[in-house]
């Protein structure tokens, strides 16, 4: 049970590729972390996992489901993806927006099953929502607007989640409670795979790390593993020292 990528390889438009002749296994229960510089591919690559954007070849299977050949919407049943800077829906509320996560599961009707509804108040309670269930999403807070965005993609039901960038605009605070939470899903059975940029965060948070550079997957394995002075100086042409979380043992770095 794992999403398999086999020489994939996506852009947009007519423009170059921007993920370059992937080969990638993501493994079930772990939370694997995609790493790079800026425009190296790891959001390209997430949306094309999601299916929400076509690769111009290679194949993607998620637990032996073809991703490119099965019905958008039964994927949506199975991979829940959160871009970096999702659009707020004007004048709803925070339960709305949870509701949202139920439409692949939903007929065309809409129409609300038992089932949907304790998915709903599931996802609210464990995101901590529920004082703020009937606040409009427009008028949260950063940290609560994306806890709000991933009960939604918790609602969605899916052994996998894919979240894009989900700390940026954060502070620090509300970037832990979002990594806390990854943390927590990871050990309620889900496999999420994030983008970060912060290094430290991504190995203490990660189990695995894959590290890309210029389209490509460079490196991959445990953050001890992949996180190098060698690797840091191809990746992002830094030259560093790598030290140690003194808490969690997970490399950090120190540029030189």
């Amino acid at each position: 049970m794992s999403i398999v990528l086999k020489g994939v390889t996506a852009g947009y438009g007519r423009e170059r590729a921007i993920v370059k002749d992937i080969d990638l296994e993501i493994r079930t229960g772990e939370v694997t972390v995609l790493i790079g510089p800026n425009g190296c591919g790891k959001s390209t690559l997430l949306k094309t996992i999601g299916r929400l954007l076509k690769p111009r070849q290679g194949t993607i299977e998620v637990d032996d489901l073809d991703v490119l050949r099965t019905d958008p919407k039964r994927v949506a049943r199975t991979v829940a993806y959160l871009p970096q800077s999702p659009i707020v829906p004007t004048a709803i509320t925070v339960e709305q927006l949870v509701g949202y996560g139920r439409a692949p599961h939903q007929s065309l009707l809409g129409l609300r099953s038992a089932r949907d509804v304790e998915l709903v108040e599931q996802a609210i309670a464990t995101t901590h929502l529920d004082d703020l269930r009937f606040k409009p999403v427009a008028e949260l807070s950063g940290g609560q607007r994306q806890r709000a965005f991933i009960a939604m993609a918790l609602a969605q039901d899916t052994p996998y989640v894919m979240l894009d960038e989900p700390t940026t605009f954060l502070d620090i605070k509300h970037q832990v409670e979002t990594l806390d939470l990854v943390r927590r899903l990871h050990d309620a059975g889900r496999t999420s795979v994030l983008v970060l940029h912060d290094i430290a965060q991504a190995a203490r948070y990660g189990d695995r790390l894959v590290a890309m550079h210029d389209g490509r997957v460079i490196a991959q394995g445990k953050p001890n593993d992949v996180i190098t002075a060698d690797l840091i100086h191809e990746v992002y042409g830094l030259s560093c020292t790598i030290g140690r979380d003194p808490v969690a043992g997970t490399p950090v770095i120190f540029p030189n």
